[in-house]
């Protein structure tokens, strides 16, 4: 039973946030997640049409990292 559980779960998780999400996931504002965006402390979103989104798994990383700015964030992530 608590595999069924654990795969929901899964499931359920969104691969996207928008910038209310991730700024819930971070526990700041919304606004603060457009500063550090436009300050280039937080990892570069993906654009979809209009749409600006942060990957879940890439965000989850990134905290995990220590969230280093985004310069040496994306040099971690090329290694």
């Amino acid at each position: 039973m608590a595999e069924n559980e654990s795969d929901k779960k899964r499931s359920d998780e969104r691969l996207l946030l928008n910038a209310r999400e991730v700024a819930q996931l971070l526990n700041v504002s919304r606004s603060t997640i457009y500063a550090l965006h436009s300050a280039g402390r937080i990892p570069l979103p993906v654009r979809l049409g209009r749409a600006v989104r942060w990957r879940a798994d890439e965000l989850r990383e990134w905290v995990a990292a220590g969230c280093p700015p985004r310069n040496r964030w994306m040099e971690m992530r090329e290694r």
